[in-house]
């Protein structure tokens, strides 16, 4: 439940935050492709009319966004990470040998290094040689991008600040504080946090001694004060009553770290609950008591995080149950062979999708891809714990490799 006063403080907070060096106006002009129903989006358009300016709405196919920003030349552009990663990768495929890529690299340092001492400009000799085409797919006008809902990648946010020639904040926040309550501060153009809190609440960290995060090092659960702090859930007393303390903390959920410089970084979430880079929630232990139910799968590791756009697993067959598995699809061999065989790793992961959808699971929340290990987690190798449960931090470090090796070959 959201009041106008909710909205009205977090207005006000984003506004006392940037006045100093954006001010909206009546010339500016917003590209609306968010739904609706993202309060992010509805906050940024509601500042936008209360200046006098436009929304243009976009035409339902995202892609054909940038025909859209062509025609609308807008000013003000709220994005989420997942559409910056796109871009940059478009960017990246476009520069399609060795040489451009450096190229492009080089000019973005030099750029960076204007952006870093303060400077923000679309009229460089960078911009004039490399960056122009860019700028001009988006419109050609924009003087603001504002990033939300989901962590950006420290090498886009960077790379895009000196690209597109207009000053790229980064939000954070969820609906129940109304949409933000942290904020890049201007001139901060700095990467890897989410700025400094708004002007219209308080946040703490409290200790989540269970996951080892103490405020005594400077981490611990985001918690939120304010007036824009929401008044509760519909006819929902009881999950009310675990997100909104006496005192009027919101407790979010997410584990923040407080940087030297007074940011806020976002370094975990207190249950086993994550956002993907477009911004939806991921419960990874729902996904593989789905999955658990494949025939040659024994145990498994479901991975996704908030810089990337689908999730990955780590599967260790059944030793007794696989070879004959195998078999019956036309596969023979030992069981580390087979482990190794690419034929056989596609049939389980078909296998473990086909049951995703049978289990009711969205595209989002299925694996993308496999990687199969021939030795079952223990508590002797330190991926138990002695109740036999997932160590997913040590999961996550064990197989770093293979993850990363995964991803990279998804987006080749």
């Amino acid at each position: 439940m959201l009041t106008h006063g909710n909205i009205v403080a977090d207005f006000s907070g984003f506004l006392k935050a940037t006045d100093k060096v954006i001010s909206p106006n009546q010339e500016d002009v917003l590209i609306s492709f968010l739904p609706l129903a993202h309060m992010f989006e509805r906050l940024i358009e509601a500042v936008v009319y209360c200046h006098g300016g436009r929304i243009g709405f976009f035409q339902g196919d995202i892609r054909l966004l940038s025909d859209d920003m062509k025609a609308l030349r807008p000013t003000v552009f709220p994005v989420v990470p997942r559409l910056l990663n796109r871009m940059y990768d478009k960017i990246f495929t476009q520069a399609n040998t060795p040489v451009k890529r450096w190229l492009l690299n080089f000019a973005a340092k030099k750029k960076g290094e204007e952006v870093s001492s303060g400077i923000i400009r679309n009229n460089s000799i960078w911009d004039k040689i490399f960056f122009s085409k860019i700028q001009a797919n988006l419109g050609g006008r924009l003087r603001m991008v504002i990033t939300g809902a989901a962590p950006t990648s420290p090498t886009v946010l960077s790379f895009l600040r000196a690209a597109l020639g207009c000053q790229v904040y980064e939000a954070y926040g969820q609906t129940e504080c109304t949409a933000g309550c942290t904020f890049t501060t201007p001139g901060d153009w700095t990467s890897g946090h989410v700025g400094a809190p708004l002007p219209c609440n308080l946040i703490k960290l409290v200790d989540v001694p269970e996951k080892n995060y103490f405020t005594s090092k400077g981490e611990g659960e985001v918690c939120v004060k304010g007036p824009n702090v929401f008044k509760g859930y519909l006819k929902d007393p009881v999950m009310t009553a675990e997100t909104l303390d006496s005192d009027g903390w919101l407790h979010t959920g997410d584990i923040g770290q407080w940087l030297p410089n007074g940011t806020l970084k976002i370094i975990d979430r207190k249950k086993h609950i994550f956002k993907l880079a477009q911004g939806e929630y991921i419960s990874p232990e729902k996904i593989e008591n789905i999955y658990i139910r494949s025939e040659p799968v024994s145990q498994l590791y479901v991975h996704g995080d908030s810089l990337q756009s689908c999730l990955v697993g780590i599967v260790v067959p059944d030793p007794e149950v696989m070879p004959s598995w195998a078999q019956k699809k036309g596969i023979d061999g030992c069981y580390d062979d087979l482990c190794k065989n690419v034929e056989l790793k596609k049939a389980i992961l078909d296998d473990m999708v086909c049951l995703g959808k049978a289990g009711g699971l969205h595209s989002f929340e299925q694996v993308k891809d496999i990687y199969i290990h021939n030795e079952m987690f223990s508590i002797e190798n330190g991926l138990l714990t002695p109740t036999l449960k997932a160590k997913r931090p040590e999961l996550k470090e064990y197989f770093k490799q293979q993850i990363e090796h995964l991803y990279n070959n998804i987006t080749m």
